[in-house]
């Protein structure tokens, strides 16, 4: 675990059972933030270990990926990342951002779920609704056996992450008239 804005993290667990640093996670080491492929160099983790990611770094989530190695991505079995301004998507330099963070990611992994955050809800334009923040779930190419298109949202294991109303993924997000990569829908 990774966070500057807070002493220690509030587990019920020995300090002997996790790793913490006081920094955030960013593009570059100081005082501040630390790269994440320092921070796995700085813990006591085979080098050879398939990791799990889970990342809700408020907005740092996409220079964070971009700056790291290939090597270290694909060390990720699992990947859980909260991209935030989503809505953003249609100015063309955000987009070109986000394209190039998914491209990385999706180069190694196959996104298997995503969950919008009910917090800041959902923007449309142009008859396209973009959840504000959504958790993408992501897994390795090399751990997927059944590849289709679930379209039935929200998943049973969907929970609303504030009191405000629920939102579901907007059909533009799964629903689909083609075949992509051999998935069926």
């Amino acid at each position: 675990m990774a966070d500057k804005s807070v002493e220690m993290p509030n587990l019920d667990i020995s300090e002997e059972e996790y790793n913490f640093i006081k920094k955030f996670v960013g593009c570059t080491n100081n005082d501040e933030f630390i790269t994440i492929d320092d921070w796995v160099k700085s813990s006591d983790i085979s080098d050879s270990s398939d990791l799990l990611l889970q990342m809700d770094i408020e907005g740092g989530e996409y220079n964070s990926i971009i700056n790291m190695t290939d090597s270290l991505i694909n060390r990720f079995r699992i990947m859980v990342i909260e991209f935030h301004s989503l809505q953003d998507l249609w100015n063309p330099h955000f987009f070109s951002l986000n394209k190039t963070v998914f491209d990385k990611i999706l180069q190694t992994h196959i996104c298997v779920h995503i969950h919008p955050n009910n917090c800041c809800g959902i923007h449309s334009q142009f008859g396209v609704e973009i959840p504000r923040i959504a958790e993408f779930t992501f897994t390795r190419k090399d751990r997927i056996k059944i590849k289709n298109y679930e379209t039935i949202f929200p998943h049973s294991l969907d929970f609303d992450n504030t009191k405000n109303g629920s939102i579901s993924l907007p059909k533009d997000w799964y629903k689909s008239t083609h075949r992509v990569e051999g998935l069926s829908h």
